[in-house]
């Protein structure tokens, strides 16, 4: 018989299976340990040091951006004296504590500005003569780190004889100035009551450092910052790799650090080979009553294990047995019934067991008529149309038996209430989180503004072909705007560079800052503004107003980090302008809780409000939220948006979340697998064993005309084939009776044989 048919393969199956549910049960639920400090709170320091991180290198590379994009754009001449145009190139710069330009060639210093620069190490003529972006440098000076930011000045090269002839001119190559920058490492901004940043060097020296509130730290944690340099040059110097580690233990709290690299994570960077290294660290309070799973664990499993047992061995003893023995006894009469011979004659004789219920019960009484039949001793007989419960009840029955271990392994035990379940510090963690999102999105928000605002500066007093090559320049510079437009006073577009403006609004604002420029549609238009004001002693230009729509999914490529769960970003009115999951412009946030979440970081009038978070059950499970005013101050500060964020909490590796979602998991499996071994059952054996019973009492009443079609290659098939051997043999002797020869039949002989 086939490997996958009869009776036997899938009351084994149920046995196995349930028995492997037992064991996976004891597995999963005796791993889950309750440490004093949950890996949750672990692995939220990792996330809040790398997000520290990745707002360092954004930082980095963004004020080494805009030193490369001020060299490349400052006009310089072949008359260009180095000390003018070095202050014209670092006046703008407020950050900048000393600037220098050099001689790439010589390394000498043609001009100085601020504090001198420290170039001590710094081999000029390699740096310079390099391709493509020169990477800022991690210097020394007066005992402290800076870093200087590199960026070449062209100019054509000077006309050093005025009669010598044009060809000669024109072969000499341009010649180049090394601008270096020196400026302060990026402020670090901490976020958490008690949380320690700070940056090191890659032998684990502080080059910056910035608490929140009140620490506490240890004479233990001394230790971390040497630990994490470690830990991150172990992890090579050019990847954004991260962990978490814990410190030393004050009374009932205990340090746990985060630490992440600075590093790029597409490639080459502005913050590769710097060595920079971020460690955040703060005291949270250590568990001190564990959980312990392993004993329900152990009563789980013993409880299904011994289902398990007692399913086989009831499916065994009422369905396996009788219907091998129904097997049996069919094949018994079908040989008697075809076969000549005294040995076949006296099977006929034996009478045929009645073995089980139902099914198996019908048909034993059938062919026991069957077998009367065959010898004559009675005729056809009718069976009862009213029935007793068959093996289709006792299917249902196994599966309300594994029922009885799913449902509460489902629904009620180890409910874990997310409320208390969810240590504080994780939520603690998801509200800084956020909070570190809030200020990478205003900072990103505040940079464009500040971009359009320097082309705006550029504009007045030039040409309209003039001010198209600095929009388009722009354009091309700045990868976040998706189209750049001059307005008039009327609210007219007069000049415009990429695609088509998004605007429905209509309007011309005073002043800069970020707006919204439509209120319904497809796509939310956000867009930075900033007047373009009148050129001294010249005509007003054309356009008052110069706006940069900002490419929604710029803004939303920022919002996803790991571990944070969804992200919105949503207006005054809680309607999202953007998300890292799929969302529809200014629709409402997902879950009512969100926006009374959104709703409660509102400060009163004229405030920015403050950051909150909270445990919120929604339709979806419950989740660890948390939202954010997006800006205190800057351009963003009267917008009154919010960035709300919900991490699932089945997500975290909280003790309590994970015993709910493997008791749920060892309950859904069993009942699967229960109901399918069984439904695997009624398919093969209990359906057909129906369908033969059905024709078997048919025959036994007299019906010598529907032919007996075997379906499966197992019991119940050979029981049908047994059956039409016997449907055959009866409806010849039926001919046979009619055709007057019942005389001349074997049978009689054969009786008189085995009498003598």
């Amino acid at each position: 018989m086939p490997m996958l048919g009869g009776v036997r393969p899938p009351i084994a199956s149920l046995v196995v299976l349930l028995l492997v549910v037992a064991a996976l049960t004891v597995i999963g639920l005796d791993g889950i340990q309750s440490e004093r400090i949950p890996q949750a709170v672990l692995n939220g320091e990792q996330q809040i040091a790398a997000d520290t991180a990745l707002s360092v290198r954004t930082t980095i590379d963004a004020e080494a951006s805009a030193v490369r994009r001020t060299a490349s754009a400052y006009p310089a001449t072949s008359t260009s004296a180095p000390a003018t145009a070095l202050k014209a190139l670092t006046s703008a710069r407020k950050a900048v504590l000393g600037s220098a330009l050099l001689d790439p060639r010589t390394g000498r210093l043609l001009a100085a500005g601020g504090k001198p620069v420290p170039l001590a190490g710094v081999d000029v003529a390699k740096t310079a003569s390099g391709h493509g972006a020169i990477l800022p440098r991690l210097v020394t000076s007066g005992g402290t780190r800076h870093l200087v930011y590199f960026a070449r000045v062209t100019l054509p090269a000077q006309q050093e004889d005025a009669n010598q002839d044009q060809n000669q001119t024109s072969n000499r190559a341009d010649r180049q100035w090394l601008l270096a920058v020196c400026e302060s490492l990026p402020t670090l901004t901490t976020y958490g009551d008690g949380r320690t940043a700070e940056v090191l060097d890659a032998s684990g020296t502080a080059l910056a450092t910035t608490t929140r509130g009140t620490a506490s730290p240890t004479a233990a944690d001394s230790g971390l910052p040497a630990a994490a340099a470690h830990a991150a040059s172990g992890s090579g110097r050019d990847t954004d790799a991260s962990g978490s580690m814990l410190g030393g233990t004050a009374g009932t709290r205990r340090t746990v650090a985060g630490w992440a690299q600075v590093a790029s994570t597409t490639g080459p960077g502005d913050t590769d080979r710097l060595g920079l290294v971020v460690l955040t660290s703060r005291a949270v309070p250590a568990i001190t009553t564990a959980a312990d799973y392993s004993r329900f664990a152990l009563e789980a499993a013993g409880a299904l294990a011994a289902l398990a047992l007692l399913l086989g061995l009831a499916l065994h003893f009422l369905v396996q047995r009788p219907l091998l023995r129904l097997y049996l006894s069919a094949n018994r009469l079908a040989r008697g019934a075809t076969e000549d011979g005294p040995a076949t004659l006296e099977e006929l004789y034996r009478p045929v067991p009645v073995h089980g219920f139902g099914e198996l019960a019908r048909i034993g009484r059938a062919l026991e008529s069957l077998r009367r039949q065959l010898l004559g001793e009675s005729g056809p007989q009718e069976f009862p149309a009213r029935r007793g419960p068959g093996y289709r009840a006792l299917a249902v029955v196994c599966v309300v038996v594994v029922a009885c271990w799913a449902v509460p392994m489902i629904f009620l035990l180890n409910r874990a209430d997310t409320t208390s379940a969810v240590p504080a510090p994780v939520l603690a963690d998801q509200q800084a989180r956020t909070e570190v999102a809030t200020n990478r999105i205003r900072q990103s928000l505040d940079q464009s503004y500040t971009d359009l605002s320097d082309a705006a500066a550029r504009l007045p007093g030039t040409s309209r072909a003039a001010q198209s090559d600095v929009l388009r320049r722009v354009l091309a510079d700045h990868k976040q705007y998706r189209s750049l437009y001059l307005l008039d006073r009327s609210g007219d577009i007069t000049l415009r560079v990429g695609d088509t403006p998004l605007r429905t609004l209509v309007h011309v604002p005073a002043g800069g800052g970020i707006t919204t420029v439509n209120t319904s549609g497809r796509i939310p238009a956000i867009a930075a503004y900033a007047q373009v004001r009148a050129a001294k002693g010249k005509a007003p230009a054309a356009g008052v107003v110069l706006f940069g729509e900002i490419d929604v999914k710029a803004l939303n490529s920022i919002l996803a980090r790991p571990k944070l769960g969804s992200v919105w970003v949503t207006n005054d009115d809680n309607k999202v302008l953007a998300a890292s999951v799929g969302y529809r412009a200014f629709q409402s946030l997902p879950d009512s809780g969100l926006t009374r979440l959104a709703r409660a970081t509102q400060g009163a009038p004229g405030t920015a409000g403050t950051a909150t978070s909270a445990v919120l059950d929604s339709s979806s499970g419950p989740s660890v939220d948390a939202a954010a005013p997006l800006a205190q101050s800057g351009p963003t500060a009267r917008l009154g948006w919010h960035v709300v964020t919900a991490e699932p909490a089945a997500a975290l590796q909280i003790p309590a979340v994970q015993a709910e979602q493997r008791t749920m998991l060892a309950g859904i499996l069993g009942l699967t697998l229960g109901a399918a071994c069984l439904g695997w059952l009624h398919v093969v054996v209990i359906r057909p064993l129906r369908s033969v019973a059905v024709l078997v009492e048919r025959l036994a009443g007299g019906d010598r005309r529907t032919v007996l079609h075997p379906v499966n290659h197992d019991e119940v098939g050979s029981v049908t084939r047994s059956l039409e051997l016997i449907r055959q043999a009866l409806a010849e002797r039926g001919r046979a009776a009619r055709s007057g020869h019942a005389a001349g039949s074997s049978r009689p002989l054969l009786e008189n044989t085995l009498q003598r």
